[in-house]
Formats: structure tokens, sequence, C-alpha cells
């Protein structure tokens, strides 16, 4: 059986586990990743899209002129896309989210396992946690740096805007606010670190009570060593 120390050590970096896994859920069902107000010009008017969208939903509203609101709609935002670009960075955005979940489930098991009980395999201990939580740390982090661009670069919130009124012409400007979806990898990325940091101290501590053990026989005289 574990001790008491490493047992809550674990139990504390298992809550944080927990708390990634469970945020990155909500990372991935929550349509709140980005609010864009996109302007184009026609002929005899100037029209304004708003678009509020995450990963897979989205809704979309259409305003002419002073405000005035033509029509609002749902749409997915894989079928709104045209551009072979942004349709594959947002299908790696999922893809790389999969994998941080799972990541995330992982280093559950392990703190989860080492709470409960003292592994054999050096993996399952601390460096299985070290591993997964990094891995998730930087899974969460690529992705916060692939949708900006996809904003930016790839133009994500024109083509979606395109898709749901397709009779828009030039792109004048765009405006962006990034989601509480968004905003939220933050925190998957501190809890990811924290977890990081409880098993840390706690390893630090085991080695220096380790040495400390040994300390002694090392300094002990020869010759009572002999005897």
């Amino acid at each position: 059986m574990p001790s008491t120390k490493k047992t809550v050590m674990f139990a504390s970096a298992f809550l944080t586990c927990v708390c990634s896994f469970v945020l990155v859920c909500v990372v991935l069902g929550t349509q709140r990743w980005m609010s864009s107000e996109v302007r184009f010009s026609s002929t005899n008017s100037s029209v304004t899209v708003s678009l509020t969208y995450g990963l897979f939903v989205g809704t979309c509203e259409q305003f002419v002129d002073a405000g005035l609101q033509v029509s609002e709609k749902v749409f997915q935002v894989a079928d709104n896309l045209s551009s072979t670009k942004a349709k594959s960075t947002i299908t790696a955005i999922i893809i790389i989210l999969v994998l941080s979940l799972l990541s995330s489930l992982l280093s559950s098991g392990f703190t989860c396992t080492n709470a409960v009980s003292n592994p054999y395999q050096t993996f399952l201990g601390p460096i299985g946690v070290y591993t997964w939580n990094s891995l998730c740390g930087i899974l969460i982090l690529i992705t916060m740096i692939l949708f900006p661009v996809n904003i930016e670069v790839n133009g994500l919130s024109v083509e979606l805007a395109r898709g749901c009124f397709p009779l828009l012409q030039n792109h004048i400007k765009s405006r962006h606010t990034y989601g509480y979806s968004y905003w939220i990898m933050l925190l998957i990325i501190f809890l990811n670190t924290a977890s990081i940091i409880i098993i840390y101290f706690y390893d630090h501590a085991r080695y220096s009570k380790k040495k400390e053990q040994e300390r002694p026989i090392e300094n002990a005289p020869k010759d009572v060593i002999l005897f």
C-alpha cells in the first residue's frame, strides 16, 4: 500500500487531471470559440454577417445597412467550408483535441493507480504522469496556435459567412472576438502544469529522503563498516 503522503499527492494530481479531461470535453462540445463580424460590400449597400461558431456548429445572422436583420441560420462548420486549407486545419484541430482528451484520460488513470497502489513498472509512476500531462499540454498549445492561424491566414470566418450567404461579394473587413471555449484551453494547460508540479514535489521529496537514509552509511568510519 502507498504511504499517506503519496496517496494525498497523487489524489490531488488525479483531481487536476480529471478537471483537465472535463474541460477538453467542454472545449470540443461548445460553439463559443469565435464571434466574428464580417463586413461585405455589394452594388447598392453593405452587408454585415455576425457569426458565432465552434468546431462543429455555429450560427450566423445577416444585417443590411442600418442594422436591418435579414435572416438567422444554424450551420455545420464543415459543410460551409469550401477552402481545403481551412477545412483541413479544422479537422487537424479536432484530431489534436481528441488526442489531448486521451492523454488526459491516461494521466487520470496513472495518477489514480499511484494513489491506491505502488506499481512495479517505472513508466507507471511519476515518469508516466510527466509524459501524458506534458503531451496533453503541448497538444492544447498547438490547438491554441492553429485556430488563430486558421482565422487570420485561411480566412475561416469569411469562408463561413459566404457559406451561410452565398451571394455575398467583396469582403471589406472583419472583427473577431475569441470566446470562452478558446480561453478555457489556458486553464487546461495550467491544470496539466499543476499536475506535473505536484508529482515533481512528491518525487523530489522521496528522492531527498532516500539520500538522507543512505548518507549515514556513506559517512560511517571504515572500521565500523568492516565490522
